[in-house]
């Protein structure tokens, strides 16, 4: 009992040399699913290695799934995502997860990338300073959600809630979305994985469906993305998704 010999190929290119303890505690579980993540899934849709596995690793942040974060960012780097790339998927996600929830995987990153010979600090990929955060957060802001939805968003927050919109451009548009190290077509699909892996942020997936869209990143791309987290985020945050992308691309 044991997966097929794609999967088996597909996941030996990923982790090269590495036994699975579950192949020997649980072997009928991992032949279902390496079969399915590794086989089935992978023949669907045209994600490159890279930015599938980018795009796992930020869902994994989502999820809280530290463990299988590591081992899948060990694969990442075995695929040729940088380790600047997997601090961007880390730093990426403090506005979307939290720095309560992210501070372990900084660690954990931190760790990967030391035994694997890698020298901290990385390179700094802030391209904004305090004084321009705001107005550089605006622009990209409007870039990638529109600027009469972001003019919109401003117009109709209430006096005691504008710092929070604010906040969104200067912190979460200015520090973030600003910085180099990854594309902001492709920060847009992590920021969309994350946010549907959080699970009940269907408001906020459609708010990224559409910005997904204006940078770029049509609905099969979108799909892409979804059927490549299937495996690791399960059918309900997946359908739910889905029915948001398709309300957005109906439209």
């Amino acid at each position: 009992m044991a997966p097929n010999e794609r999967a088996r190929k597909n996941h030996d290119e990923l982790f090269p040399g590495h036994v699975s303890t579950l192949a020997v505690t649980d072997p009928e579980l991992i032949e279902t699913f390496d079969n399915f993540a590794f086989d089935e899934v992978l023949r669907h849709g045209s994600l490159d290695a890279r930015t599938r596995l980018m795009v796992q690793l930020a869902s994994m942040i989502a999820s809280q799934a530290l463990s299988e974060y590591r081992i899948m960012l060990g694969a990442a780097l075995t695929v040729g995502v940088t380790p600047v790339e997997a601090k961007e998927i880390v730093y990426q996600a403090v506005p979307y997860v939290g720095m309560a929830k992210v501070f372990d995987f900084i660690h954990a990153t931190n760790n990967v990338l030391t035994e694997r010979g890698v020298e901290l600090p990385l390179p700094g990929q802030s391209t904004t300073t305090p004084d321009n955060r705001a107005q550089k957060g605006l622009e990209v802001e409007k870039q990638i959600v529109g600027s009469d939805a972001v003019e919109s968003l401003y117009a109709s927050a209430p006096a005691d809630l504008v710092h929070i919109q604010r906040y969104l451009s200067a912190h979460c548009f200015g520090d973030h979305y600003t910085r180099t190290g990854i594309d902001v077509p492709t920060r847009e699909l992590l920021t969309f994985g994350m946010l549907v892996s959080l699970g009940g942020c269907e408001a906020q997936v459609k708010g990224h469906v559409a910005a997904n869209l204006n940078v770029g990143n049509d609905r099969a791309r979108l799909i892409d993305v979804l059927t490549q987290l299937l495996p690791f985020i399960g059918y309900p945050r997946t359908l739910n998704a889905l029915r948001v992308v398709d309300e957005v691309t109906a439209s």
